[in-house]
């Protein structure tokens, strides 16, 4: 039996007293569901809930986050399914924010790369440079391995790529954990990747542990990648202004909405060590409004030229990185070995580029899907893809025209994500959290 010290008792003993207080309510707003999360102050307790929100597959329309700049905080969110109506299944979301926000156990005392179970899947995480074909060769590499791909999930953005996969023995489904054999892959997959500031690497990791969504930003952000934007033209303004008087920065993004929009900016500012204390957010039609004011964990607002330039930085890279380029392509087939392998080089073959992935298999069914372009990052051809879609199987593999460009518009004003929709310092949170009566004046 595990023991832990009188400390750490302590500590369970108080996140017992502080547990988020958690509402799902559909009937006080006629068009959203309404989300309520009452929470003691901890580093990390917004993004939990967000993450939760993301995960369960709702859109937040708009919402505001409130604190007393003390130990307690409140956030609301009003939030839709895909389609736009009222959450159906609001006891599921409850039980689902509920879970992730519990205090029920303290946290694992060693790191989850050692806490793993027999027959957990091995984490391999690839960072580098990206070009057409290469995730078709990743996939060859590991086939010839003989590794399984449970789960991955690849994303594309400033010529650079990062890749979750989860993998297993071929034969027996067990981890792999043999020190020769992950040196092995490791090595095949660097060379595969020609270089790059992380390379490739395993990690015992439990998927269920894993937000990949959220590894994905922090490899890229590791690897440099938002730096290296930061001469092109960017689609997303983001500003950071300073509250002197009140000692905040106050962070504005003005952008195309999408799905998981609050999760990425929320993400990236807890990952780069910053405390949202208030904020708000709206949705108008496909466009996004947000404003944050946040201080530093040590309490301080941003106080200098560069860490302004990189808070916009990371911001517009992690907003742009997950706005998926191409066709959606959707696979749904009987898991076999070497699919992923032979899949990705007909894409290849057709001279189509994956821009972004996510690979699932849930039993003995692989359900997978892909992002796709030209090499040159053009729309593919139709013919192209009908070509490939005759070659994999029609009953198989289809274009999703449906799902994604509803929940993503590409349509209407294209000027709109740009620097015009900037507004001014306090602009949302002065006249939504004063009119509630959260905070006094912001004046």
């Amino acid at each position: 039996m595990e023991r832990y010290h009188p400390s750490e008792v302590y500590e369970l003993f108080v996140r017992h007293m502080n547990t988020p207080r958690v509402v799902v309510d559909n009937g006080v707003c006629a068009t959203a569901t309404l989300v309520q999360v009452h929470s003691a102050r901890k580093h990390g307790v917004l993004l939990e809930a967000v993450a939760a929100l993301s995960d369960h597959g709702v859109c937040v329309r708009k919402g505001y986050i409130s604190s007393d700049d003390g130990r307690w905080f409140m956030d609301v969110f009003h939030v839709t399914d895909a389609a736009g109506r009222k959450v159906a299944d609001a006891d599921a979301l409850l039980a689902r924010l509920e879970s992730s926000l519990s205090a029920d156990a303290l946290p694992p005392r060693t790191p989850p790369s050692a806490a793993v179970g027999a027959g957990m899947p091995t984490l391999l995480e690839l960072v580098g440079a990206d070009r057409p074909g290469l995730l078709s060769e990743v996939f060859a590499v590991l086939h010839d391995l003989r590794c399984d791909i449970a789960d991955a999930r690849t994303w594309t953005h400033g010529g650079r790529v990062a890749a979750l996969v989860f993998v297993r023995d071929e034969e027996t489904g067990a981890p792999i954990d043999d020190a020769a054999r992950v040196r092995r892959v490791e090595s095949r997959l660097r060379h595969v990747l020609r270089g790059g500031a992380l390379g490739a690497r395993m990690v015992r990791a439990d998927a269920a542990a894993v937000n990949m969504d959220r590894r994905l930003h922090q490899l890229l952000n590791e690897d440099g990648e938002a730096e290296s934007r930061a001469d092109q033209a960017e689609a997303t303004a983001v500003a950071v202004q300073d509250w002197g008087e009140r000692g905040y920065s106050v962070v504005t993004v003005s952008c195309r909405d999408r799905p998981k929009l609050l999760f990425d900016v929320v993400c990236t500012l807890t990952d780069l060590d910053y405390v949202v204390y208030h904020g708000t957010f709206d949705t108008d039609g496909d466009h996004a409004q947000q404003e944050f004011y946040i201080r530093r964990l040590d309490g301080r607002p941003i106080s200098s030229a560069a860490e302004r330039r990189r808070v916009i930085q990371c911001l517009q890279a992690a907003i742009e990185r997950r706005a998926s380029e191409g066709v959606r392509l959707e696979l749904r087939i009987t898991d076999r070995r070497g699919l992923l392998a032979y899949v990705t080089r007909v894409f290849r073959e057709n001279s189509l580029s994956v821009t972004h992935a996510e690979i699932t298999t849930r039993g003995d069914m692989a359900m997978n899907v892909f992002h796709v372009t030209d090499v040159a990052g053009r729309p593919a051809d139709p013919k192209t893809i009908d070509d490939v879609i005759q070659r994999i199987g029609t009953e198989s593999l289809r274009v999703d025209e449906e799902r994604w460009p509803r929940l993503c518009s590409t349509e209407g004003d294209a000027g709109r994500g740009g620097g015009a929709g900037i507004f001014s310092l306090g602009s949302l949170v002065k006249k939504n959290l004063a009119s509630l009566g959260l905070i006094r004046s912001c004046s």
